[in-house]
């Protein structure tokens, strides 16, 4: 007996050539997605943890917040339901009239006269009959349809020309008039302008009459505002030299210290010139008084009376 591997309850068992032949149903599919050995994951790649988080992020952004207690979110349309038109486009009316239809005459039906009566005419062959005389009347209709051929064009150009002339008039009453058209515009245009160029006028005007009263209100306000605070300031610059007189700032600044200057010397020449004077009479004194006392030691004779005497006096 041989032995098999084979179990029927786990297909996936090795087949030899001793095993015994396995059924049609228990077969494998060839697939192997079909095999549980075999790890089948998703075909696209994993994003990574940057690109989930920044997806994340910008869901938790989008998210609408949390409804507050016994209140719910109603879609609302927030756009503007009036735009304010800011380029205004220029409309002028202006009339459209068709030109009228020209009146072509109709072409007149001028079916050829009868002339003639109806006579009916059979050749046989081998017959013979009289050019001329059978010729008559084809040539009378012949002239006659060449004749009445040539009235009708004869007609129509005369037609044609006084056509060509109403045209003619037509358009110069037409020039004319779009000449005219062509100058009302124009003046409407001056007008329109005119009436821009006024409007813009008054509104400077009126703007500037009103800057005017606003610069008056404030020129009052303020002189009003500085009534009292303008003497006081005026004051305290003077004191701070912020406001000067140029002559006293000049003498001041230049004369006086000249001035100065000139007595300081003037008044040092003087002390020093005293000074000297005072020790010049020092020294004099000294001197005499030196020479009174020689004379008071020496002996006294009557020569040395007489110059005692003498000095006396001239002292």
């Amino acid at each position: 007996m041989d032995f098999s591997m084979y179990d029927n309850r786990n297909p996936y068992t090795v087949y030899n050539f001793h095993s015994c032949p396995r059924p049609v149903a228990n077969s494998i599919n060839g697939s192997n997605r079909t095999d549980r050995r075999v790890v089948i994951g998703k075909t696209a790649a994993q994003p990574n943890s940057a690109e989930i988080q920044r997806r994340q992020e910008l869901e938790r952004r989008v998210l609408t917040p949390d409804v507050l207690p016994g209140r719910k979110n109603i879609s609302v349309q927030t756009d503007p339901y009036i735009e304010t038109l800011r380029d205004v486009p220029l409309a002028t009316d202006i009339v459209c009239q068709t030109d009228a239809i020209m009146d072509i005459p109709m072409s007149q039906l001028n079916p050829p006269t009868k002339c003639g009566n109806d006579v009916a005419t059979q050749l046989q062959v081998g017959e013979l009959f009289d050019f001329y005389r059978e010729v008559k009347p084809l040539i009378d209709y012949l002239v006659g349809r060449t004749i009445e051929q040539s009235l009708q064009e004869v007609m129509e150009e005369e037609e044609l020309a006084r056509v060509r002339t109403q045209l003619r008039a037509f358009n110069a009453l037409r020039n004319s008039e779009l000449a005219e058209v062509q100058r009302l515009h124009e003046q409407e245009r001056r007008r329109r302008e005119e009436r821009q160029r006024r409007r813009a006028e008054l509104r400077k005007a009126l703007k500037k009459e009103t800057e005017t009263a606003e610069k008056i209100a404030a020129r009052a306000f303020t002189r009003e505002f500085l009534a009292n605070l303008f003497p006081s300031v005026f004051i305290s610059l003077t004191s701070d030299g912020y406001f000067y007189d140029y002559v006293e700032r000049d003498l001041e600044s230049n004369f006086l210290p000249w001035l100065m200057t000139e007595v300081n010397n003037n008044l040092e020449r003087r002390f020093r010139a005293r000074r000297l004077l005072d020790t010049i009479v020092h020294e004099m004194t000294q001197v005499k008084l030196e020479k009174l006392q020689e004379l008071k030691t020496r002996p006294k004779t009557p020569d040395v009376e007489s110059d005692d005497k003498t000095a006396n006096a001239q002292t």
